[in-house]
């Protein structure tokens, strides 16, 4: 699933955003990745990962951020930003591995960048490829990464993250704003893994090559229910166990099938 960032600055106010109606970029965004969410979890059943990528201007992308953070009094502003957070928790609850890929000229910043935190493994390119012009890849924190789109455990994706070191997250609050490369996203914990132009390709490809082999339901339920560390809610016992085990793995061919585990038991 391919990101991309709008492109040119979002409207100069609220009624330039209305006159754009449905093409406002972070409505519309929100709207297809929804759309694509929902059609591979009902009609793509085979398929175990999800990988995310993104590309374009990671300003852009950080003026829309500041735009709907700016407007957030607006009913519009508002509804648009419950909407991107109903479709970060419908992630979450995505019982499929999901991968992000940070590459050079990608754009996970702000909002965008909770993608990161809401997979179960993000790999990030670091340093200059040979033969490859684009912007070395970053993440670029906001404000959007520290509240106003939390998860089911009341908690942010970076809190959930660094639930062990809670005093990380203000760390990261002043790193606000920069451009985090490779070295510097992994020392902050951002990304899991950051590999070379030597090592890239061949390390991507294992992987994705790997985790294919298995059984779609072969790991979802354990990842399913690690995404949701902290306080339990009635959200995290729904979609964190019941979703994960009951509605999902108890339900597939792999456990219900001619051949499936229970089957066989």
């Amino acid at each position: 699933i391919t990101i991309a960032a709008p492109d040119a600055a979002p409207p100069a106010d609220v009624d330039g955003m209305i006159a754009q109606g449905a093409a406002f970029w972070p409505l519309q965004v929100a709207r297809e990745l929804d759309d694509a969410i929902l059609h591979l979890r009902i009609n793509e059943l085979g398929i175990a990962m999800l990988v995310f990528k993104s590309h374009g201007e990671a300003a852009n992308v950080l003026a829309c951020d500041a735009f709907l953070e700016a407007n957030k009094g607006h009913w519009l502003v508002n509804e648009i930003r419950h909407y991107w957070k109903r479709v970060l928790k419908r992630i979450d609850v995505t019982s499929r591995s999901l991968v992000a890929l940070v590459e050079h000229g990608s754009c996970f910043a702000g909002f965008l960048a909770e993608l990161l935190w809401a997979a179960d493994r993000s790999y990030m390119m670091e340093g200059a490829f040979e033969g490859d012009n684009r912007p070395n890849a970053a993440v670029t924190l906001s404000e959007a990464n520290f509240g106003p789109f939390p998860m089911g455990n009341d908690l942010t994706r970076l809190q959930t993250r660094f639930l062990g070191e809670p005093g990380h997250v203000d760390l990261l609050q002043a790193q606000i704003g920069e451009a985090l490369e490779a070295d510097a996203a992994i020392d902050a914990g951002l990304v899991t893994y950051a590999f070379d132009d030597i090592d890239w390709e061949d390390e991507i490809r294992i992987f994705l090559e790997e985790r294919a082999s298995f059984s779609p339901d072969a790991m979802t339920g354990m990842e399913a229910n690690l995404r949701f560390a902290g306080p339990e809610t009635m959200e995290t016992r729904i979609f964190g166990r019941l979703t994960a085990w009951q509605n999902w793995i108890f339900n597939r061919p792999n456990a219900t099938g001619k051949d499936g585990a229970l089957q066989r038991y």
